[in-house]
């Protein structure tokens, strides 16, 4: 297909150069310059894609971010879902097609870079068009740091898609000019391709620079295709512009309904034509320029339907001289389209005249672009004249400007734009300078718009093909049903209609529903109100917001000093936090299951080794440490004497349990807290605000020493003779039960290395933890292997410490609690202290809900089949008497929260919360899994060695 509706010549495209592109299976080519909507229409082709819901034809609405139905998916060179037609600027190689809504991810990683920049500056201009650059100019002519940011690929704003003349000469040579002079300043950021997408307190704005014309398959390596701008102004200018808004009627989402501007835009910047034969429908001025712009290029213009009964006598002259007619007092009320297709055919008028066309441009006025001013809590109201919301008061640090503030003339957006510069530098304590601007051509006096939201309601029209939000489907029909159903309030009716929730958040389709609203409510527009502008402006990839955070640098991992010799050994890594901790070492033909029974054997049998370095080390000093923890622990602390270790729980103000582990008193004044790996940094978190924000008269000094001490419990019954082997000998330690007691520690030298011995268990089996200085770690993990060769060491994982934990009724904070579990519903009443007057979560204990009997409890389960190993979060249900299941919703007693295999029980055992399940010790309940129930006694949760014998050899 030939670029038929080119120009001969004009535009700002790069006719030297063509590119070649891809459409929905068809080669088309464009030019540099070009976006996708211009290459397509540069080819006649308005249809894009389908509707969501309807499956109507859609096509290209607009020039840019406003268009409401453009959407396609990217395939080459990297796939890309739901990006406007309007805003992808046009590359060699592109491969894209339509889609009705929904596109679809990549099924491979996207290589591309994207990345972040910090910038700080006295004055942030958002908006390149007239106003912007003019408060530019005099924000750094006074000296002023300033960050012009703009979405377009070059600077002018409206200017680039007019014909519009400064001082006798193309408005855009003054843009020029005003860049160039931008640019050689050292104190301004200028930013083309750069979309502000949200504002926040303090002069804080997230932009998005597009750092590539194509999506960056040949992009340099150190370029990144989108960056995130984080910029912080002592003052924000806004002169973000204003979106034109369309008119409803019958049939008004046909391919070849476009914005009046966006014909222009089309025309003035790319030289494309939207059409041979274009009706223009207007409310207002504005469309005027379009109708004689494409009149001279061409375009046979049948009629500028203008819906006031006297539009400007100047602008009915300059359609007459191009032989246009102008039908004042008229109105649009329909269309009719070609077959197959589906683009406008005809625009139907209310007095039933039928205008053949191609191309239907209409203009319903302007809505100012006031989201950046909304989302940084700018009030806005209801201007009756624009039909339009604008600002209606200051915000501290912000200021709207030029069509953004209401201001809709190249005169005013000038002198408007200039006059709030200048009173901005001021403000900052700049001496503002004086600025000559180009003088625009004398305006003849114009008519006011007239506020047209939708057609009148007439015979034989049809609510439900009149579109106000085309990308949700949304109609007149939507908005009569809200308001049916008592609705009244913008906010409401958006959420029950789904109207501004697409791409283009509201863009054409908000404020026009308003208007409707307020029609069919008969209430004032001002009181409908419109729907809250929120970040984004535009849709932001998620990819970008991650820029380098993602993968590793998105959840670093995190390495033992151990990594490499488990790496060597074939383990296999589990995620625990973000540290990686071998989960099992299989032996060749062994799976999980098998190595993990080896495992525990071993374990339980002779003597099993685990790098428990990751396991969270909090070191507390200061004379009031005791008095601390005290306030922290469940349990008593500050009696603990220097040599011991005591087992301790921490609760949440509510009394729910937060995290477990052991203490160790190192000193007078110092003690290190042992924590759960996945809960170091919380616990630490957690134990600064108490310090800083309730408690900050104690004494105390909390320091993170995680990473610097290596720990391995050494379990088993014959750890003992490892232990000994390594640490014992002539000046060593004396590792027999009188000399070194359970839940005491020892310190010691291994070769001049400190070393420090604790007689702590997981397992229930006599065992020592083993920690030493990180650096060191490798060598003394080697010596324990040497050493304990002869008694059958075996280095086991995270799978196997569970399930030796779970064995013994050690619950996981997190696995075998889920936020409404306290000590006592595990089972350890004995963990909370009688006798301290006050600590975190004491209070709550008290509470009726915490001392229900049917309370959810932990409890052991055994499979009656002795076979099925149950599957983690499985509910537990009970039978009615007459062994039948209760009628749904069947009533659920609790879950499965640990469920192993057991090499010492030689079958399946699990851990569950139960409701009162102290008292169900005993008794039968059962278990749905798949398609069956499997019956489960309820024991207590200590299913191996109650009496605890086995932990001292």
């Amino acid at each position: 297909m030939s670029d038929a509706f080119r120009t001969p010549d004009g535009g700002r495209v790069d006719r030297s150069t063509t590119l070649s592109f891809t459409f929905d299976g068809e080669p088309l080519t464009g030019h540099p310059g070009d976006t996708l909507a211009s290459a397509l229409l540069a080819h006649g082709r308005h249809r894009v894609t389908t509707s969501i819901k309807l499956g109507r034809p859609r096509g290209i609405g607009a020039a840019w971010a406003e268009d409401p139905s453009s959407l396609v998916q990217i395939e080459e060179p990297f796939p890309e879902p739901m990006l406007l037609a309007t805003t992808v600027e046009l590359f060699d190689g592109l491969v894209a097609h339509g889609i009705p809504g929904q596109g679809r991810l990549a099924e491979i990683g996207d290589e591309a870079r994207y990345d972040s920049r910090h910038r700080h500056v006295d004055v942030l201009v958002v908006g390149a068009g007239p106003a912007g650059l003019a408060a530019a100019l005099t924000a750094s002519r006074a000296g002023a740091r300033v960050a012009l940011v703009d979405e377009q690929s070059e600077a002018g704003g409206a200017l680039l898609g007019s014909a519009d003349l400064l001082d006798g000469r193309p408005a855009l040579e003054w843009v020029a000019a005003a860049v160039a002079e931008l640019r050689a300043n050292p104190d301004v950021t200028h930013l083309q391709r750069t979309t502000a997408f949200g504002a926040y307190d303090d002069g804080f704005v997230l932009a998005l620079e597009r750092r590539t014309d194509h999506l960056g398959a040949d992009a340099p390596q150190t370029r990144s295709r989108q960056r995130v701008w984080r910029l912080r102004a002592r003052h924000v200018v806004v002169a973000t512009g204003a979106h034109e808004r369309p008119v409803v009627f019958d049939d008004n989402d046909r391919p070849g309904i476009l914005l009046a501007h966006g014909a222009r835009t089309f025309l003035h910047r790319y030289g494309v034509l939207v059409g041979r034969e274009a009706v223009v429908f207007t409310t207002n001025d504005s469309a005027y320029d379009v109708a004689t712009d494409l009149a001279g290029a061409g375009v046979r213009v049948r009629a500028v339907v203008d819906a006031r009964p006297r539009p400007p006598a100047h602008r009915v002259r300059e359609c007459e001289r191009r032989g246009v007619e102008v039908l004042a007092g008229a109105i649009v009320t329909g269309t009719r389209g070609t077959p197959g297709t589906g683009r406008v055919s005809a625009a139907v008028l209310d007095d039933e005249r039928v205008l053949a066309c191609d191309a239907l441009l209409v203009s319903g006025g302007w809505n100012p672009a006031v989201h950046l001013f909304s989302q940084a809590g700018g009030k806005l109201r209801f201007d009756d004249v624009l039909g339009a919301f604008v600002p209606a008061g200051p915000v501290e640090g912000l200021t709207v400007t030029g069509a953004a503030a209401g201001v809709l003339d190249l005169e005013g957006c000038l002198d408007h734009g200039a006059g709030d510069g200048r009173d901005v530098v001021e403000e900052l304590g700049f001496s503002a300078p004086e600025i000559a601007l180009p003088a625009t051509a004398p305006a003849a006096a114009g008519t006011d718009p007239v506020v047209l939201w939708r057609v009148p309601q007439r015979d034989g029209s049809d609510p439900s093909v009149q579109f106000v939000d085309l990308q949700r489907d949304a109609t007149v029909a939507d908005i009569a049903r809200a308001v049916g159903a008592g609705l009244r309030s913008a906010q409401h009716v958006k959420r029950y209609t789904t109207i501004g929730t697409a791409h283009d958040q509201g863009k054409t389709s908000g404020v026009v529903a308003a208007g409707i609203t307020a029609e069919l409510s008969g209430v004032p527009v001002r009181d409908v109100g419109v729907t809250t502008f929120r970040p984004p402006y535009t849709p932001v990839a998620f990819a970008a917001l991650a820029g380098r955070d993602r993968g590793r640098r998105f959840d670093p991992e995190r390495f033992t000093a151990l990594h490499d010799w488990h790496e060597a050994h074939g383990a296999v890594w589990e995620d625990v936090g973000q540290w990686k901790r071998p989960r099992y070492y299989p032996r060749p033909g062994e799976d999980m299951e098998a190595a993990v029974l080896r495992e525990c054997a071993a374990a339980r049998s002779r003597v099993g080794v685990l790098d428990g370095s990751t396991l969270g080390k909090i070191d507390v000093q200061g004379p009031d440490a005791g008095e601390f923890l005290d306030r922290l622990y469940t349990n008593v602390m500050s009696s603990l004497k220097v040599g011991r270790v005591r087992y301790g729980v921490m609760c949440s103000p509510d009394g729910t349990v937060l995290d477990d582990g052991t203490v160790l008193r190192t000193g007078e004044h110092r003690f290190t807290v042992m924590t759960t790996t996945g809960g170091a940094a919380k616990v630490l978190d957690w134990m600064e605000e108490w310090l800083q924000t309730e408690w900050p008269g104690l004494r105390v000094h909390l320091t993170s020493t995680t990473e610097q001490w290596a720990a391995f419990p050494v379990v088993g019954p014959r750890s003992r003779d490892v232990v000994g082997a390594v640490f014992g000998g002539p000046g060593g330690v004396d590792v027999s039960s009188d000399a070194f007691g359970f839940m005491t520690w020892q310190d010691t030298e291994l070769d001049g290395v400190p070393v420090r011995l604790a007689r702590i268990s997981f397992s229930g089996e006599l065992a020592w933890e083993v920690h030493v200085n990180s650096w060191f770690a490798a060598d003394v993990w080697q010596r324990l292997i040497a050493a304990g060769r002869e008694h059958g060491i075996t280095p086991y994982g995270t799978e196997t410490m569970h399930v030796l934990r779970a064995e013994k009724g050690y619950p996981i904070i997190g696995q075998d609690t889920d936020g409404t579990v306290t000590p006592q519903d595990l089972g350890m009443s004995w963990v909370v202290s009688g006798k301290k007057a006050d600590f975190v979560g004491k209070r709550s204990f008290a509470r009726a809900d915490n001392q229900r009997p049917d309370r959810k409890q932990l409890v052991g389960l055994l499979p009656v089949d002795r076979a099925t190993v149950l599957p983690e979060g499985s509910q537990v249900i009970d039978f009615r008497a007459d062994g039948q299941l209760p009628p749904p919703p069947v009533p659920m007693l609790g879950h499965v929260t640990s469920s192993y295999r057991s090499a010492f029980l030689e079958r399946p055992f699990a851990l569950a919360l139960v409701q009162g399940g102290e008292q169900r010790h005993g008794q039968r309940l059962h278990v749905p899994v798949g398609d069956r129930l499997v019956a489960v006694e309820i024991t207590g949760p200590v299913l191996v060695d109650p009496e605890g014998a086995r932990r001292d050899g």
